[in-house]
């Protein structure tokens, strides 16, 4: 696990970081498709996945009237239509009352086309470009074999990284733990699912307190590939920093949570 003090140079930072990575499954950075990112392995209508079993993913006719029943009840701003179309993995970790407040946050849906459609083995991805009141936006949604919404990934890789992270951190602070896993890359929101997060983040604050507020964001080094941000982040008890890791798109692909937090402040 990364450690939360500075262990030298920001070089030595990012390897530090790095190596966590490709220590820890769960947060190393895993080839992924063209594109935005992992999508469901697709497979024709009809034909079997390896061992003989057929798909159980809705076909794409199927995914696509899926994804705009969701596109449609996001249009109207209706969060107990929206909480109905979470899979049960999301409900946990939600309310209509969250769905609202996230929505208030939202900019005006004003339409939208479907450009992809990839039916995988038991769930299929779907992209749409957005039309909204503050621009366009990339969305991949990810539709299980109800027709029900198990994760979504907006493209911000015109954003600052810096901007993603804070975000990000924004919607964990907030107990939005669905909207905080959709800065995940595809790939990582299938090892991290959003109650898992929502653990992690909770066991954090058993240690350090309740979050107050995000101090200061640092981008500490960069490669091609990745970009390593530091998040120093004031909790009730104790100040510690976070470290967060973003590939090239600005999809978070690690995430590092210290597991021993400095200790608080003496009183001078």
């Amino acid at each position: 696990m990364l450690r939360s003090r500075l262990p030298g140079p920001v070089p030595a930072v990012l390897a530090a970081a790095l190596a966590a990575a490709a220590a820890l499954p769960a947060l190393a950075q895993l080839p992924s498709a063209p594109g935005q990112g992992q999508l469901p392995q697709a497979l024709p209508a009809g034909r079997s996945a390896p061992g003989g079993s057929s798909s159980s993913a809705l076909s794409e006719i199927q995914a696509r009237q899926a994804a705009e029943r969701i596109l449609r009840v996001l249009q109207k701003r209706d969060a107990n239509a929206r909480f109905a179309q979470f899979a049960p993995e999301l409900q946990r970790v939600s309310s209509p009352a969250m769905i609202a407040a996230t929505m208030k946050t939202q900019p005006d849906l004003l339409g939208w086309t479907i450009t992809s459609v990839q039916p995988g083995y038991d769930s299929s991805a779907v992209e749409a470009t957005l039309r909204t009141s503050r621009g366009t936006r990339q969305l991949l949604m990810v539709i299980d074999a109800n027709g029900k919404l198990t994760g979504y990934h907006f493209n911000a890789s015109d954003a600052p990284a810096e901007a993603v992270v804070r975000d990000f951190i924004t919607a964990l602070s907030r107990g939005h733990f669905i909207s905080a896993s959709s800065f995940l890359s595809p790939t990582l929101q299938e090892e991290i699912s959003q109650s898992t997060l929502q653990g992690k983040w909770q066991r954090l604050q058993r240690v350090t307190g309740n979050f107050v507020r995000i101090r200061r964001i640092a981008r500490a080094e960069n490669t091609p590939e990745m970009k390593l941000v530091i998040v120093n982040v004031e909790f009730n008890r104790l100040t510690d920093n976070l470290f967060v890791i973003l590939d090239d798109r600005n999809q978070i692909i690690g995430v590092d949570f210290p597991t021993e937090p400095n200790p608080p402040a003496p009183v001078r």
